[in-house]
């Protein structure tokens, strides 16, 4: 049993019943079950069939062990997993009829009401008689029809219910109430602020936190500068401590023959990227140096990026300097808490933001202007999703002829950095997809 809503603390606090079918002699309806769980405020409702049942492989078999601490023997049973989900809505025994209203949906089960003892009940959606808030059921012994509102049922608990009963159905009364309250204050609350502002200048707002939302995952862009190079610095992106460190591992890049780069392209050892780059490397020697750290560098982001969970100890290569480790798993990765230990992983936006940094650095290394498409294969993204980050960094794309023998020769996207910046526009929703035929 695994719940939606967090971990199990107490077992022992829970009470569990499991119904079935009674269709026995049907192929499929005669392996449904349900499962119930029932604590003090809450009720849990799990199932192994319909649109919501956990997505096992039905070519694999489950087992439990009990383990015997007297004899130490194990005890191996067949088991099925059920995701148990929070029932908010009802009291007490009242989560077994939502289970029947919405589950099972007309379905008999065998159940013990507390209204009236049912022995075998056959739960409906409605029969006509207008309860829309309760319970329609046909009583199997005597071939009755009873409908119950959730009002009526509401009464023979104060009346005839448990204590524990009673207290479910106060706590779901305290709940409707602060509802209530929450959202009489929430709706004037709103209508004051667009009394105070104005819908125009609440629009903009929202805009421009989606803005904020997007740049957090950029590198810092000033705006203001007067030439393509000081939009995106390249200290923002290297610090000096961390371009110094790079000298001795992009030393082999660095000093690679014609020979050695034609090797390093026929074994793939880098990405496209970078084993393009490195057949036009500068004949300077200071300039030489200085492409092939920022190589060196953009080749261990997008390897960084194809990572799930990282390693602390290494998380790209053993080569790697200590200062860029440090820096990747402190930027570039989310922290997670697992089995009482801290893990490091790779989440979507951190992805968007080693994607925005790895062309921000291209940009540096093409004299701002660089292949997209290139980038994309790399990073095993779509094309709508790095252009959608090229643009969110302000960059112009067009079309241009990709590099023969690349892709098939494929039209390429180029992005180029220039002034003066295009006019940042908010996202207007999602893209409308193209209808298959």
């Amino acid at each position: 049993v695994r719940f939606a809503n967090g971990r199990l603390r107490r077992a022992e606090s829970l009470r569990f019943t499991v119904y079935r079918n009674r269709d026995t002699a049907h192929p499929r309806k005669r392996h449904r079950r349900i499962l119930v769980s029932e604590t003090e405020r809450l009720c849990y409702v799990g199932h192994n069939f319909g649109s919501g049942v956990m997505k096992c492989n039905s070519l694999c078999r489950y087992f439990v062990g009990v383990l015997d601490k007297d004899s130490g023997e194990m005890e191996v049973y067949n088991a099925e997993i059920f995701n148990m989900q929070p029932l908010l809505s009802g009291a007490g025994d009242a989560c077994l009829r939502a289970v029947i209203f919405g589950v099972l949906q007309g379905k008999p089960v065998q159940v013990q009401h507390w209204l009236c003892a049912l022995e075998a009940a056959h739960f409906i959606r409605g029969c006509g008689c207008g309860v829309s808030d309760g319970v329609c059921a046909v009583l199997a012994a005597q071939g009755a029809l009873m409908c119950v509102s959730l009002a009526q049922m509401d009464l023979c608990i104060e009346t005839f219910g448990t204590s524990k009963q009673k207290r479910a159905l106060s706590s779901r009364r305290l709940n409707t109430v602060g509802s209530d309250i929450m959202s009489t204050a929430v709706t004037k609350a709103a209508a004051n602020i667009i009394d105070a502002k104005g819908v125009t200048a609440l629009m903009q707002d929202a805009a421009q936190d989606d803005m904020q939302t997007i740049s957090a995952f950029l590198p810092p862009c000033h705006e203001d500068a007067d030439r393509p190079e000081h939009v995106y610095k390249f200290e923002d992106i290297l610090s000096p401590a961390e371009y110094e460190a790079l000298r001795v591992p992009a030393a082999a890049l660095a000093s690679a023959t014609a020979e050695e780069i034609a090797k390093k392209v026929e074994e793939r050892s880098h990405c496209s990227f970078v084993l393009e780059e490195l057949k036009f490397l500068p004949t300077d020697e200071k300039s030489r140096d200085h492409k092939a750290r920022c190589l060196w560098f953009l080749d261990t982001l997008i390897r960084f990026s194809k990572e799930k969970v990282i390693k602390r100890k290494q998380p790209v290569s053993p080569e790697c300097p200590h200062i860029i480790r440090r820096k990747l798993l402190k930027n570039f990765t989310a922290v997670t808490y697992n089995n009482g230990s801290v893990q490091n992983f790779i989440s979507a936006s951190m992805k968007t933001k080693i994607t925005a940094y790895v062309i921000v650095l291209a940009l540096h290394i093409n004299k701002f202007q660089t292949d997209l498409t290139i980038l994309q294969n790399d990073l095993k993204l779509q094309e709508s999703r790095i252009l959608d980050i090229a643009k969110a960094l302000r960059l112009k794309v067009s079309k241009a002829k990709g590099v023969p023998g690349l892709d098939n020769d494929q039209s390429h996207k180029l992005g180029t950095l220039s002034l003066p910046l295009p006019v940042q526009k908010a996202p207007v929703g999602h893209r409308k997809r193209k209808k298959m035929n």
